[in-house]
């Protein structure tokens, strides 16, 4: 089994570049399953019923949010109808949607888990450690053998231990939030493949995504100041995980990590 997760898209240019993408390695590649934290997609902030349309009808399977989760409330208005767009899953109870997905795929049930960061994050996620365990072990006694989790946090301390933590229960932890491709991927001991930090799809010329120049006008004035979102052309990051049918286990994982044009 070959699964797909792209990191953080970020904006019009992002998304439009990333679901290109995922049209030509579907075509090569052929991922059973294709996972892309969008927590950024909309306008940079968020997510809109229109916007995680345009990727579930154009490739994407499952989308995972983060922290900017309610940045957009035509979002959170619409948060139960669409299933395959997941919020963390340790936010606290009674919130809008849901942040774990169990999805019958031809060869087995595959789960998906969002969870969010303590460290440095909003306040109000309860601890991923008990909540994201405790979960993992559900979708695995509902029939998940496969289970990617997508940990959206700021700490890299707190990601590597939650890799730890879930080793040998999910197929893939894999970090999103700073936008940056981290050079760590590997498979732990227990069968969990393992990245700090997928990356973005997002403006390579910006700062994580945003306008350069917006960004470096706030930070050496030290004043607030809009950032609109970076141009072409995009940089598009994930990693593909092999997993074996029967265990769960990842067999590999690679990142991958690709500039892309704006089209003519």
């Amino acid at each position: 089994m070959k699964l797909l997760f792209t990191g953080d898209a970020v904006g019009s240019v992002g998304r439009n570049a990333l679901v290109r993408a995922v049209a030509q390695w579907r075509r090569a590649h052929d991922p059973l399953l294709v996972v892309s934290n969008a927590e950024n997609a909309a306008g940079g902030r968020g997510i809109t019923p229109t916007v995680a349309h345009q990727l579930l009808d154009r490739g994407v399977d499952v989308i995972t949010l983060g922290d900017h989760a309610w940045d957009q409330q035509e979002y959170v208005l619409h948060a139960d109808e669409e299933r395959r767009v997941l919020r963390p899953h340790n936010l606290q109870p009674g919130s809008p949607g849901c942040g774990s997905l169990l999805l019958d795929t031809p060869t087995g049930k595959v789960g998906v888990l969002c969870l969010m960061g303590r460290s440095m994050m909003r306040p109000g996620a309860l601890n991923p450690f008990t909540v994201g365990y405790d979960e993992v072990v559900s979708l695995r006694d509902r029939g998940a053998r496969t289970i990617l989790v997508d940990f959206h946090a700021e700490s890299t301390g707190e990601k590597v231990a939650l890799g730890r933590r879930l080793d040998g229960l999910a197929t893939a932890v894999i970090g999103t939030h700073t936008h940056v491709q981290t050079a760590d991927a590997c498979i732990l001991p227990g069968g969990t493949a393992y990245i700090t930090d997928a990356g973005m799809c997002g403006s390579r010329d910006g700062v994580i995504g945003r306008d350069a120049a917006a960004a470096l006008e706030g930070m050496v004035s030290g004043l607030p100041c809009k950032l609109p979102i970076g141009g072409w052309p995009a940089r598009i990051c994930g990693v593909f995980i092999e997993a074996d049918d029967e265990t769960g286990r990842a067999v590999s994982i690679s990142p991958v990590n690709e500039v892309w044009e704006q089209e003519p």
